[in-house]
């Protein structure tokens, strides 16, 4: 069942449910002064939640206070605020969103007030921009940063030796860095118990992300699923909130699927299902809603993004493994999207146009976030060449309302959209 919401867009059950969880881990960190709770503010590819969580601390995600301020319609005047105090228009915009927050009084999109960090947990998983942010983050608290050094897969694949690396790091950087943070020492035992915990999660979201190969989709595996994933990229994963919302958003999914029914847009639920498409690229955020709704009313139904596995790559098989805590920890963090190179994104456009028989592929191109739409247009001539699938290319940004042009991006999908009826078309002739 979907639920209105007073702006007038539908939410389904689980929806509201993250929505709920999200309003209530804010008001815990709010409360962080006088619980006396540590903190640790940390990214989201590659993040340790399980690890953080294991010293009892609670996990801050700067990207994902700027992606709600986006939502919420505050980014706008935050990044004002950040240019003011000289970061350049091109600097990513998450960054000048939550530096223009913190100069503005560091209130979360919620609403709370968010605390100081006890400890800057630096995961590098292939965003050079993450460095420097945390270079400013430091700057802002005056606080211990520790930095985890993640090695790229500049050949296609994570070796032996990378992988030995990394859990040294772990071993010999990262969790004395926690313990001194937090006053409290490593359980390898706890931390083992919250792997099994993400372990659960991961099988029903790759459940959940897997139903869109039915015809109709259940869901729509770009927009609706920001939502999905939103819990076990973040604050969430390794806890059993985690493990009750991804059974009842499974559950939900899979009547919705029983049923025959599409997903549910933000107008309410999408009618036929004319276009099946895959998509490369992080959504707007300021226009989130506007956005989705353009490619509902077409028809249009994403059936699998890349976007969607920043925070893991778990429908291509990886789970955590409680069995191997620092070692799975490791493989988790080397095999985040933002970590895979060129040809490795190619390979997965490839696979999921095949096994999610799409009719197409669109590129959104942020702006402001070089991770992403480096070699974009290489990706778009690549994967046209090996499909035969002509793609389309759009362009926004994360969190800058400034960069949103509706009538450019409905004008380029339209015209897209009608090239794939002149295509089938001309192969049924």
């Amino acid at each position: 069942m979907s639920k209105s919401r007073e702006d007038g867009a539908k939410k389904d059950q689980s929806m509201v449910i993250q929505k709920e969880m999200i309003a209530n881990h804010y008001k815990r960190l709010e409360r962080v002064p006088e619980t006396r709770e540590p903190v640790v503010y940390t990214f989201v590819p590659g993040n340790l939640t399980e690890l953080v969580r294991s010293f009892g601390a609670l996990p801050v995600l700067p990207e994902i206070n700027a992606l709600q301020s986006g939502m919420r319609k505050k980014s706008g005047d935050y990044i004002a605020e950040a240019e003011r105090h000289g970061h350049s228009e091109d600097v990513c915009t998450y960054v000048k969103c939550d530096i223009g927050m913190i100069k503005a009084g560091n209130i979360g999109p919620t609403g709370t007030r968010l605390p100081k960090p006890d400890l800057l947990l630096l995961s590098y998983t292939g965003c050079y921009t993450f460095m420097k942010w945390f270079e400013l983050l430091r700057e802002e608290y005056d606080c211990p940063t520790v930095f985890f050094h993640v090695p790229y897969q500049g050949d296609g694949i994570l070796e032996p030796e990378h992988r030995e690396y990394m859990v040294r790091q772990l071993h010999e950087e990262v969790i004395p860095a926690l313990e001194k943070a937090t006053g409290n020492s490593y359980d390898e035992d706890r931390l083992k118990e919250y792997l099994a915990l993400s372990a659960r999660s991961e099988d029903d979201l790759v459940a959940v992300l897997q139903s869109a190969k039915q015809r109709p989709s259940p869901i729509d595996a770009y927009f609706g699923a920001v939502y999905y994933v939103g819990p076990i990229f973040s604050a969430f994963r390794g806890t059993q909130e985690g493990v009750n919302y991804y059974k009842a958003l499974r559950q939900e999914v899979e009547a919705r699927a029983a049923a025959g029914l599409g997903p549910v847009a933000p107008s309410g639920p999408m009618g036929e299902e004319k276009y099946r498409l895959v998509v490369e690229g992080p959504p707007n955020w300021t226009h989130f809603r506007e956005f989705w709704q353009m490619f509902a009313d077409e028809g249009a139904c994403v059936v699998a993004s890349t976007y969607t596995k920043v925070g893991g790559t778990y429908d291509f098989g990886f789970r955590h493994d409680p069995a191997d805590p620092l070692g799975t920890q490791a493989d988790y963090c080397g095999g985040c999207y933002t970590n895979i190179n060129l040809p490795g994104r190619i390979d997965m456009l490839v696979d999921y146009l095949k096994a999610y028989e799409a009719d197409g592929f669109v590129i959104n191109s942020v702006k402001s976030c070089n991770s992403f739409s480096a070699g974009q247009l290489m990706m778009l001539r690549e994967v046209e060449k090996r499909t035969g699938i002509p793609g389309a290319f759009i362009e926004s940004d994360l969190v800058d309302p400034r960069y949103f042009s509706a009538a450019n991006i409905k004008n380029r999908l339209e015209s897209y959209l009608q090239m794939i009826d002149a295509r089938r078309a001309g192969l049924s002739a």
